[in-house]
């Protein structure tokens, strides 16, 4: 009885792991006089210090504590110290916790994990110094054996003494300042860039998780899971076996040898192999291939589902006592690249088929590392809806958490994962705002050999996850040559190699226009002939637009007072801009706003400016799109998201509200789809799934500004699976019907049961290129109706009344009854809605359920909405 009772106690031991995120105190180092080794005993008095945020940077724990105004609100931003200004010291911040855990028993082991300090540290634990040198690297992971300095009576204290970059970098308005920040291994957009200011601390502090892990003897660490499915797949009907390659090290730090066995499960079968361990060792231990029979595969989005097994390794020691053991999900399937000598640029293939790459340019969650599950799942999420399937994660900033690829491998999104290092820091162009020149800039960081060891342990932390991709040597220049050789010929085909390494974002090997090399852009308001007609690169890794958030998004960070909207000189072309609208990045409109009439105040001017999201990013991925596998195998926006209060590259804003940017790519991404090319006429069907289509009625239809509809044909239509398929061209009857005031140009397909399969509702502009016809519609008769499904979700029907105008533009927003302001993050099915005479269409609204708590209700805002805005009850 007694041996169960340890056995079960051993057990528990060894599966128990806690986070160490609350209850931290911390103080200026020049406020201390006392030692690491005081410090961090409970005999000092940490009574007067400043509660601290951990995981967080100093600059959240000042914003916390009331020290600091925000920094993403109006010009906030310029009243808080600098650190290029104040020196080092002033954020240099010791950081104390006390936690109980009382010591080990037998040859059990405790472990002090820290997943991110930015930059360097010095640790101690109940007054032992626990670094022998200064622990140096915002992206290295730091783990201590603690169980020798454990408290007898459980009452433990740390001590953590963190230091800022060593160096802060001047930000002098360049792009990372003056770009004396990449001379870390660390963040660069912290110095400020084209899109954000600077981050005042330069992003100093416990940044990341800190856990307390227990194991028996035996620790498991840096297990590698590969997966590998031969031949070309289907994602429905049986398949054949997959095989499964297991590795992972393991450490015995006891002075006696350990005998037992590393096994793992997976889809219900357990393999075993048996070990032993030296004293003070550690070994690497492979099992032989595994072959899974009739995988479930994982497929990116829009082109299967993301199935994910759960995976258990685990050592069991001699006596059959667990003393470690991981779990994870993984994604069975495949990722391999092959150069396409049409298009002149590589392809993405996953289980043996090509992906047409529509992706978005990511920077990072939180400016101020305010990281969370809650807030990657939503951010990831919403690239899902945007029917996106690839995120490039920007080399100025990191290696994305965890949880970050656990959100991309949930939701179907591919991962294109830039290590550090951006041309415009690393000397790729003569910069008059950079102090050094650009031969002393091309060898960026100071420690090359931090930078390999960061990557070493970066890639470990991340390579099990099936959405990861590509590794890509940094933004727009390699690293420096011995880096790029290490990582290229050693790291890589060491420790991952079964993914696609490009040695820098927009490299020549990865596409090559017809013009020679490669490169970005377009960037800002374009023609949309420009998407559909200028071939630009064919594999382009950043093109993109505006972004300006609507009224209420606005008002989350531009104070009242400031509420002026950009004025455009059509003679002198240039913008006349609010400080605060500058301060925040605006970039310009240009024209495309007095299109639809001059601005009459901010609301107006947003509104405005969500019809021109529309267009430009439905017009953007239709464009690209309609020369798939003809001039390109992909493209990724510039950027989908930004991780302050800017005001331009952003699909939804930094408070998670969606514009208009996010349902023109839903609409213009969608895997299979009906368009209209603007500048010849042509109707065409993009068809990015694996499914032929049959029999399918195609509607194409225009509508006045009187909402009179105008049949131009309906035939029966099909495509075949994985291509863009042109029907006929409509252009000179449209240009006629749209010459006095503009018209409405809708596109259906229906299938064999008359139900819509895909639409697309267009406004076509006049013969003088503006919509005189929008500015005097006449106000529509929609009616709305909402009720529950379940807690966390909305159905919205929305009906048009016959004879009625179009009910044109539509914005639905879920929000608090109580308080008028919405429930963020949302999950429209669609948004910016068109709801033609006679139609009836029902949108899903998803959200997180501690709103269902609360009272809600619906709120309306449409363009020529009769009650602007209404408000709308929502049924039990």
């Amino acid at each position: 009885m007694l041996a169960l009772v340890l056995t079960i106690v051993n057990n528990i031991y060894a599966q128990s792991s806690y986070e160490l995120n609350s209850g931290w105190k911390c103080a200026p180092v020049n406020s201390v006089k006392e030692t690491g080794a005081v410090l961090s005993t409970s005999a000092f008095n940490t009574t007067g210090w400043m509660p601290a945020t951990v995981p967080g940077t100093v600059l959240t724990t000042l914003l916390n504590n009331q020290k600091v105004p925000d920094p993403f609100w109006g010009m906030n931003n310029e009243h808080i110290a600098d650190i290029y200004k104040t020196g080092a010291d002033y954020y240099t911040y010791w950081f104390t916790k006390d936690f109980k855990e009382t010591p080990a028993t037998g040859s059990n082991q405790v472990y002090l994990n820290f997943r991110g300090i930015n930059y360097s540290c010095d640790i101690y634990l109940n007054g032992h110094k626990l670094n022998k040198t200064i622990q140096k690297g915002m992206f290295l992971r730091f783990n201590y054996n603690i169980t020798p300095y454990l408290a007898k009576n459980g009452d433990n204290r740390l001590a953590v003494l963190v230091h800022p970059p060593d160096v802060v970098g001047n930000p002098n308005g360049g792009q990372g300042g003056d770009g004396t920040i990449a001379r870390n291994v660390g963040l660069q957009y912290t110095a400020g860039w084209d899109w954000i200011q600077p981050m005042r601390d330069r992003n100093t502090g416990i940044w990341d998780k800190v856990t307390i892990q227990k194991t028996g003897a035996v620790r498991i660490a840096d297990e590698h899971i590969v997966t590998l499915v031969p031949g070309v797949r289907l994602p429905e009907g049986a398949q054949q076996p997959a095989v499964i390659k297991v590795a992972a090290e393991l450490s015995n730090p006891t002075a006696a040898a350990v005998n037992g066995s590393l096994s793992f499960e997976l889809d219900g079968k357990t393999i075993s192999k048996a070990v032993s361990l030296k004293p003070n060792s550690t070994t690497n231990v492979s099992f032989a291939d595994y072959s899974l029979p009739n995988p479930k595969l994982w497929w990116p989005n829009g082109y299967g589902d993301q199935h994910l097994y759960n995976f258990k390794l685990k050592f069991t020691a001699a006596g059959k006592a667990i003393s470690d053991q991981h779990q994870l999900n993984i994604g069975v399937r495949q990722l391999t690249s092959e150069y396409n000598e049409h298009t002149g640029s590589r392809q993405i293939m996953v289980n043996g088929q090509k992906i047409f790459i529509k992706g978005g340019n990511w920077v990072i969650s939180d400016a101020m590392l305010r990281l969370s599950d809650m807030r990657y799942d939503a951010e990831v999420r919403y690239h899902r809806d945007m029917n996106l399937n690839l995120i490039r994660v920007w080399g100025g900033a990191m290696i994305e958490r965890p949880e970050f690829f656990e959100a991309c491998d949930k939701y179907g999104i591919l991962v294109f994962q830039d290590l550090w290092g951006s041309g415009d820091c690393n000397g790729r162009w003569q910069d008059p705002q950079k102090l050094d020149d650009q031969w002393t800039r091309r060898q960026y960081p100071d420690d090359h050999g931090l930078f390999l060891r960061s990557a070493i342990d970066q890639i470990k932390m991340v390579r099990n996850y099936a959405s990861l991709a590509i590794w890509c040597g940094g933004n727009e220049i390699t690293p420096p040559e011995d880096i790029l050789t290490a990582l290229r010929d050693t790291i890589l085909p060491k420790l991952d190699n079964t993914r696609w390494f490009v040695d820098y974002s927009n490299s020549d090997s990865m596409s090559h226009n017809v013009l020679g090399g490669n490169g970005d852009g377009p960037y800002g308001i374009q023609p949309l002939s420009v998407f559909w007609e200028f071939k630009t690169f064919p594999f382009n890794s950043e093109v993109g637009s505006v972004g300006v958030g609507d009224y209420e998004s606005l008002k989350r960070f531009i104070p009242t007072a400031n509420m002026v909207p950009p004025v455009y000189d059509e003679e002198t072309h240039k913008t006349k801009t609010d400080s605060v609208w500058d301060y925040h990045k605006y970039i310009g409109y240009d024209t495309a706003i007095n299109k639809y009439g001059k601005a009459k105040n901010a609301a107006d001017f947003a509104m405005k400016a969500q019809l021109v999201n529309y267009d430009q990013y439905r017009g953007l991925a239709e464009g690209f799109t309609s020369h798939m596998w003809d001039w390109y195998t992909g493209f990724i926006i510039w950027k989908t998201q930004n991780p302050w209060t800017a005001m331009r590259g952003q699909m939804y804003d930094y408070y998670l509200d969606p514009n208009a940017c996010l349902y023109g790519l839903h609409n213009g991404s969608a895997p299979f789809h009906i368009m209209y090319n603007p500048i010849n006429g042509m109707v065409m069907v993009a068809n990015n799934t694996f499914k032929a289509r049959r029999s399918m009625m195609m509607v194409v239809k225009t509508y006045d500004m009187e909402g009179k509809q105008n049949l131009l044909t309906q035939v029966f239509a099909d495509i075949n699976a994985t291509t863009v398929k042109k029907y006929f061209s409509i252009k000179g009857t449209v240009d006629k019907l749209a010459a006095k005031e503009g018209v409405f140009l809708s596109l259906q397909l229906l299938d064999e049961n008359k139900k819509v399969i895909t639409d697309n509702t267009y406004w076509i502009p006049d013969s003088k290129g503006g919509f005189s016809g929008l500015q005097k519609m006449k106000a529509e008769e929609l009616s709305v109706k909402a009720k529950y499904i379940k807690p966390g979700r909305v159905e919205v029907t929305l009906v048009n009344k016959e004879n009625s105008v179009l009910a044109f533009f539509n914005r639905i927003s879920l929000v608090d009854a109580d308080s008028k302001t919405r429930v963020l993050p949302a999950f429209y099915s669609d948004n910016y809605v068109t709801v033609l005479p006679g139609e009836e269409k029902k949108l899903i609204i998803d959200y997180n359920t501690p709103a269902s708590k609360k009272k809600l209700e619906l709120n309306i805002n449409g363009w020529n909405a009769s009650n602007v805005p209404r408000t709308v009850s929502i049924d039990e």
